[in-house]
């Protein structure tokens, strides 16, 4: 058989279409293909008798049924997918041999799993947490995962701690309480004696951890990986996603009330858009050093606890992905999809990383119990789009059909085949890399400070970060029941900042450092979000209105709206239709029964001339709400009477005007501004 490697963006979807059933107009059969004459009733001994142990049609549907559950992930278990493409920009192959990324002029298909890391399956979107941000590239060299996550450092050093961080984080084992959530007294009792997780722990305060979409936060690799090119040099490498809508997140009470709202916000919001062709956007970035170079800086840059300053290692930006496709079947999809860092490609290795060590085993161990075997590469959604020819048999759901006798490599009955490759021909090789030491339990010396960063990325937010950052400390310690580990955790981040640490004592009723703080003084302006893209693409606004409207100037604003690609969704008090002054009729999207601002960007508030009393009590609450949420806030016509009312009129991001064009100018800008942190919110 041909060793076909032709591969392009629709490879993939080619593959799985030999995969894909219509069950719609079919008629009913067993597994085996029988047709079923009877799906409701079971076989009984009599109208009203025992059930029959020979209704195999009964016994089949419900056996299955019974085992259609599989273990979740220990970590990352709520998630959601789709599918899409990656293109180079420029060629990589100075520095790597991986063909995926030589040809602009070549497109390879990627599959991409974002998800939350604590919480169950069952959990909400919104919580706060660290984000996984998983792309699995289908290349014609086999397949590469990218496993990444939204903050670029991780909370342990080694990955031999991995299991009692993540023993600390979920929910505590006496009582299983909480739920998706890092509030709990295990992980801050964790954290204060594994003081490593200083860094990460500033970016799990911060709102990197409430993203307000999938579509508008960062991935990172996290660990320190090696590009290889094709004479052998290597350089270190790091990844980077960068989101082309910018990097945006929810406040804290917003995140709150969305997970009663909609718990399935942000996957909603990525199914949704990709619906609607407002397909997701992302350029990949790496940042390289060189062999040479590996000592240079004040950091291990092969500690995970540490990032590359982009300021010291700047990110060249080298290729685009875009997710154009959403999933035909969750379960066989998103469920069923293995990550693994271990899946390389020639021309990318391995550094020394501990923690990145313990991941290749660990990644591949959990596939084995949670997908049944051995075999699941074998699944469609894991199949690499090119030939797979080796001597693994046998195992549990076994698919491929292997002929012939041999299945043993060295053998002269199939003369010597499958056969390896050699590194000349693609053939996978390890970089070479020269290692003395003695075999030792202990951590380099280089990976003892564990606050300098923590502090770099405290100097680099700006002022509403910051008390964004107070809040969480103040929220989740809070939760904590124990004095003795609010104090520690107190006593710690004296390390980072005094003014954090002692402010978040006085709230939780600690006693502040008498001593601390930190000579860093250097700040990363590409760690705040406020030095992000801001762009009006793909919001969300809810067009509070109700019958009697201005037909004409709604119309000139909802329609220049959608031109920018800001949604406006109708919001009033019943479903059906509104109707204005001149006859214009609104399809209406959501009652006040069925949506909260906090479900939207933006409010704009037109009313109408034909109001009542629980109307503008229900009004009055969603602006309110949209106000102290610092979102941007329209009104015209009689819409302004709620602005004026509630003084909001002149307010930063609150925009009135009867001009129309006045009006829709300044509310786009408001909006690509995302938030109006200017606000004295009470």
């Amino acid at each position: 058989m041909a060793d076909e490697r032709k591969v392009d963006a629709n490879s993939k979807d080619e593959q799985l279409e030999l995969f894909r059933v219509d069950d719609k107009g079919t008629k009913l059969t067993t597994n085996q293909g029988l047709k079923v004459s009877e799906d409701e009733f079971s076989l009984k001994a009599g109208i009203r008798g025992p059930t029959l142990m020979e209704d195999f049609h009964f016994r089949e549907k419900v056996t299955h049924f019974d085992h259609e559950r599989i273990p979740e992930r220990v970590v990352h278990a709520r998630g959601f997918a789709a599918h899409g493409y990656f293109q180079v920009y420029e060629s990589m192959k100075e520095y790597t041999r991986a063909k995926f990324l030589h040809d602009p002029g070549t497109t390879t298909p990627v599959f991409v799993r974002f998800s939350t890391v604590v919480g169950s399956r069952g959990s909400a979107d919104t919580v706060r947490d660290v984000r996984g941000f998983a792309t699995k590239f289908y290349t014609e060299e086999g397949n590469y995962d990218l496993v990444a996550n939204n903050m670029p450092v991780f909370f342990i050093q080694d990955a031999i701690k991995f299991p009692d961080f993540v023993h600390a984080i979920k929910p505590e084992p006496d009582n299983e309480i909480p739920q998706a959530s890092s509030a709990h007294d295990t992980l801050w009792d964790f954290v204060a004696n594994n003081q490593e997780s200083a860094h990460m722990i500033m970016w799990l305060m911060s709102d990197r951890a409430i993203p307000r979409s999938y579509r508008m936060m960062e991935g990172f690799g996290v660990h320190a990986f090696r590009f290889v090119n094709e004479e052998g040099k290597a350089h270190f490498v790091k990844f980077h996603w960068k989101p082309k809508l910018g990097v945006h997140s929810l406040v804290w009470d917003e995140a709150q009330k969305i997970a009663g709202d909609d718990p399935d916000y942000n996957r909603r919001d990525l199914w949704d858009n990709i619906e609607k062709g407002n397909y997701p956007e992302f350029e990949l970035g790496v940042q390289i050093i060189g062999e040479d170079d590996e000592f240079m800086f004040d950091f291990d840059i092969l500690d995970a606890t540490k990032l590359w300053p982009e300021e010291d290692v700047p990110v060249q930006i080298i290729g685009k992905m875009v997710l154009n496709q959403n999933v035909d079947n969750a379960f066989t999809e998103i469920e069923q999809v293995a990550f693994h860092p271990g899946h390389v490609v020639p021309g990318i290795d391995f550094t020394n990383d501990p923690l990145l060590q313990g991941r290749l085993f660990s990644y591949i161990d959990t596939q084995l119990i949670r997908l049944g075997g051995p075999n699941f590469h074998e699944l469609p959604i894991n199949r690499a789009v090119v030939p797979v020819h080796n001597n693994q048999r046998d195992g549990y759901g076994r698919q491929t059909i292997n002929i012939g006798k041999v299945s043993y490599h060295r053998n002269s009955l199939a003369g010597n085949t499958p056969a390896p490759t050699s590194p000349a021909e693609g053939g996978y090789a390890h970089y070479q890399e020269k290692v003395e030491g003695r075999v030792v339990q202990a951590r380099s010396e280089s990976f003892a400070d564990h606050f300098s960063q923590a502090t770099l990325f405290w100097n680099s937010m700006s002022p509403p970060e910051k008390q964004h950052i107070i809040n969480a400390f103040s929220f989740e310690l809070g939760k904590v029941k124990s004095k003795s580990v609010r104090q520690q955790v107190v006593n710690m981040f004296a390390n980072v900042n005094m003014e954090l640490a002692t402010t978040f004592a006085e709230n939780i009723g600690a006693i502040p450092p008498e001593s601390g703080g930190s000579n860093v003084t250097k700040s990363s302006p590409a760690l705040s979000q406020e030095n992000t893209p801001k762009k009006p693409d793909t919001r969300t606004v809810a067009v509070i209105i109700t019958n009697g409207f201005n037909d004409a100037d709604v119309n000139y604003v909802l329609e220049t709206l959608k031109s920018v690609g800001i949604q406006p969704e109708i919001v009033s008090e019943k479903l059906g239709k509104v109707v204005g002054a001149g006859g214009m009729e609104l399809e209406v999207d959501y009652t006040f029964l069925t949506a909260d601002s906090v479900l939207f960007d933006a409010v704009y508030m037109v009313r109408g001339s034909r109001v009542n009393k629980k109307f503008n009590k229900q009004a009055a609450y969603f602006i309110d709400e949209a106000f102290n949420h610092y979102k941007p806030i329209g009104a015209t016509h009689e819409g302004k009477e709620w602005l004026i009312v509630n003084d909001f009129a002149g307010k930063p991001g609150v925009v009135m005007s009867d001009d129309m064009g006045v009006f829709v100018t300044e509310f786009i800008d408001a909006i690509a501004a995302h938030r109006h942190w200017g606000r004295q919110v009470v």
